[in-house]
């Protein structure tokens, strides 16, 4: 009896939760150890967090102007492909699909697993199979409420948020307790240049990238958020800047309790932190570190159907994806296509082989949307953008991320080929189905109208009736 779209049900604290929901993940949990290994040493691990993190503003500015100028949900791909055009928008939405999101979705689950069974198995470690099986129950919960409600999601995001910030509060004031006595012997020699490996490098910040990778969330969700050009700017400040000093202070509290070799022996950081620091919540932290997880899948779900939602709805994925439940408001059938790309890399993959093969594809991409924000402001000149900064923002940001995925050929060439390889893939694709003009649905489904909408009177889903940008 009412009309069939995406409500705007984000508001600016649940934006703010989004997005450290989004960031305090899986990512300072595991990814000292990558950016440990790559970096060489304490003090420029170090360096390279703050590095990350500044790198990190940088572009969340430069997403928070380009969500300002288009008002259309969809994140990478609606920018690229308002500012560059559709082949790589739809290379992009290749990658992303077979590539970048599962392997993504598949590293946050498996540290999900990883810690939610650590502290029964302590001090050894939990069995693969039992930490896959569980990482996939968790999967598929979040994925069950992302298809029930947006507000449940959303609320649910508030509230790991909260826990998340306990959780970095309980490694953070017991590393700075020690601190404060005069515990600074790991530091000694912070910086040796010995053990720096300047090929590495990229590496390092691709494993601390991804520990702040979230910071463009925010983007997805455009159509749906309260006041975009009041919220989208005040939201990513805020939250980036919070992030920035809470993953400062959990390193150096790392560092402090743990020494390198301890760090790069173990296979969940936060747990051999609480082991060594404060064996009493030996069960408490671990569980905390999971629910920050799990909070950064229900993030990344919520987010990435959106994108699927949004290419549907511009003619570059089978229009069954942009319909909504008729009664949910929910973009079900965007939601539910993940799952069986996630469930085989949850099965195959290794965490840290996983990173190095989607960030290649996933930097990228982030770079040619700067790219485009730099090509916007060219051609558009006259249109006057509420948020705005200044032009050696996007530049620097641009010309970091194209050099550090340049780099990383030296660095992993086996991942990297195979991430690369992934977006070429998608070249055939588009010139015989889309710069044709042909449906896609079609190529896929000989009786594609039968079957859309077989699927639409199962799961209950009609096209959406009011375009809200």
């Amino acid at each position: 009896e009412e009309a069939v779209f995406l409500r705007k049900k984000i508001t600016l604290v649940r934006a703010f939760s989004l997005l450290i929901g989004s960031m305090v993940g899986s990512g300072i949990f595991i990814s000292p150890k990558g950016v440990l290994e790559n970096s060489g040493s304490v003090g420029f691990s170090l360096v390279v967090w703050f590095a990350c993190g500044l790198l990190s503003m940088f572009g969340a500015l430069c997403y928070a102007e380009l969500g300002t100028r288009i008002t259309k949900s969809g994140g990478h791909y609606i920018y690229i492909l308002e500012t560059l055009g559709p082949l790589p928008s739809f290379l992009f939405l290749w990658a992303e699909f077979f590539a970048i999101r599962p392997a993504n979705s598949a590293v946050v689950s498996l540290a999900f697993g990883r810690y939610m069974l650590e502290p029964f198995f302590a001090p050894c470690a939990a069995p693969v199979p039992a930490v896959k099986l569980v990482s996939l129950l968790g999967y598929y919960t979040v994925l069950t409420l992302n298809s029930w409600s947006v507000t449940w999601s959303a609320r649910l995001q508030t509230v790991l948020s909260i826990v998340k910030l306990l959780a970095l509060a309980l490694i953070i004031v017991p590393g700075m307790m020690l601190l404060a006595q005069g515990h600074t012997e790991n530091f000694q020699d912070a910086f040796d240049r010995q053990s720096l490996v300047l090929d590495k490098l990229p590496l390092a910040f691709y494993a601390g990238m991804f520990a702040y990778s979230g910071w463009f969330q925010t983007s997805f969700v455009r159509e749906e958020l309260v006041r975009p050009e009041r919220n989208i700017p005040l939201a990513v400040i805020v939250s980036v800047i919070m992030v920035i000093v809470g993953y400062m202070l959990t390193n150096v509290s790392y560092y402090t309790v743990l020494g390198t070799q301890d760090v790069l022996a173990s296979p969940a950081v936060a747990v051999s932190f609480v082991q060594r620091a404060f064996k009493s919540l030996i069960s408490v932290v671990p569980v905390l570190v999971a629910l920050s997880c799990f909070g950064t899948m229900n993030g990344g779900i919520f987010t990435f159907s959106r994108t699927l939602f949004v290419a549907s709805r511009e003619g570059q994925w089978p229009p069954l994806f942009s319909m909504i439940h008729i009664r949910r408001h929910t973009p079900l059938p965007a939601v539910m296509l993940m799952f069986p790309l996630v469930t085989a890399m949850v099965c195959i993959g290794d965490i840290y082989h996983l990173m190095n093969f989607f960030s290649f594809s996933r930097w990228l991409f982030i770079g040619l949307a700067t790219l485009g924000l730099i090509v916007h402001r060219h051609r558009h000149p006259e249109q006057r953008s509420p948020f705005k900064v200044p032009l050696f923002v996007p530049v620097s940001f641009t010309i970091i991320c194209l050099f550090t995925v340049a780099m990383s050929f030296y660095s992993d060439p086996l991942n990297i080929s195979i991430g690369c390889t992934m977006v070429l893939s998608g070249f055939p694709v588009y010139y015989l189905i889309i710069h044709r003009q042909m449906s896609i649905s079609s190529f896929f489904f000989p009786l594609s109208d039968y079957l859309t909408h077989k699927l639409q009177l199962l799961l209950e889903v009609v096209q959406q009736e009011i375009k809200t940008y």
